[in-house]
């Protein structure tokens, strides 16, 4: 039977589902209680398939029969991260970690998370405990050189004020403000949604799309002064409103598209690298691989230990950052 489980672990560790759900089923005894191995993968195979509500019943009832499951613990929590829950999940982190030794993965995650927190001192003593194990763990020496960097940094609050007022106008979505049906269409067309993604783009390029004329372009420039923004300046024109950096680029690199068009949570990175990368609203490969390091860079809570971790992931399905290639 633990030769069984050995085997279906293995698989879906591979992602190789369908075989792991067949042997599951295989392993099912109908009318006899389930066991915590058993519900486990069961459970682990659910979070695979995205099915998140039913693989936290079932870990739930792996911990119910196991308190002390540590794999399960692990996973719960990290689902729990995942759906934003992070109360829970840094409690389940916490218990995760308690133990000897203490679950490395765990430790990680909730290094980031009390990072986010503003948790500083925590998240250094939790490198400091998987530094103890593995000293060689480079994610875990570079976060935390991030860390003790953060203890030292100066926070200017009127910078914070202004970076926060900045990213609000560039999440407002056009629709709130009055366009022509034309104008309205052609952005519509082009995917520009929001404040943000027009400041992405051009005046040339606004200009080189079908039935975009200079009747167009005035009356966007019109909406922009509105935000307080303009629009990128021609080449040698000094760039001026509210940007205090370029927005990043989401234009699609060229490649092979089925590698382009996966989602990024598929490439299984951090929750932190994750997280920022959300807060850019990058959905797939693509679009990853069309930012440069300095775009990366410029997130809130990015550092050196996130961009290495994407160089990595890139790397290993053939693209790389812009400029990088």
């Amino acid at each position: 039977m633990f030769n069984d489980f050995e085997k279906i672990e293995e698989l879906l560790q591979n992602k190789r589902l369908e075989e792991a759900e067949r042997e599951l089923q295989a392993l099912a005894t109908p009318g006899k209680g389930e066991t915590a191995e058993l519900l486990y993968l069961q459970g682990y195979l659910a979070e695979l398939q995205h099915e998140w509500s039913r693989c936290v019943e079932l870990y739930e009832q792996v911990l119910a029969l196991e308190p002390e499951q540590t794999e399960a613990l692990f996973r719960l929590a990290y689902v729990c991260d995942l759906l934003g829950e992070d109360d829970r999940a840094l409690d389940l982190y916490e218990q995760c970690t308690s133990g000897s030794p203490a679950h490395v993965n765990a430790l990680m995650n909730l290094a980031i998370l009390y990072e986010d927190h503003g948790r500083y001192e925590e998240a250094v003593e939790c490198t400091n405990c998987i530094l103890d194990q593995h000293p060689n763990h480079t994610r875990a020496r570079l976060f935390r050189k991030d860390m003790e960097a953060s203890l030292t940094m100066f926070y200017d609050e009127d910078q914070e004020r202004i970076r926060e007022k900045r990213d609000a106008v560039l999440d407002t979505p056009i629709s709130d403000y009055e366009l022509s049906v034309r104008s309205r269409n052609c952005l519509k067309q082009m995917n520009i949604r929001t404040v943000g993604d027009l400041m992405a783009t051009s005046e040339h390029q606004l200009l080189a799309y079908k039935n975009f004329g200079e009747t167009s372009l005035n009356e966007i420039k019109a909406v922009l002064d509105q935000a307080g923004v303009r629009l990128e300046p021609v080449p040698g024109e000094v760039k001026t409103g509210l940007l205090a950096s370029p927005p990043v680029s989401k234009a699609i690199t060229t490649g092979d598209p089925t590698v382009l068009q996966r989602q990024v949570s598929e490439l299984g990175l951090s929750v932190r690298a994750r997280k920022c990368l959300q807060r850019l609203g990058l959905g797939t490969v693509g679009e990853l691989a069309a930012c440069t390091e300095a775009e990366l860079l410029a997130i809130k809570n990015f550092g050196q230990t996130s961009l290495v971790e994407i160089r990595r992931r890139l790397e290993e399905i053939g693209l790389a950052l812009r400029g990088q290639h």
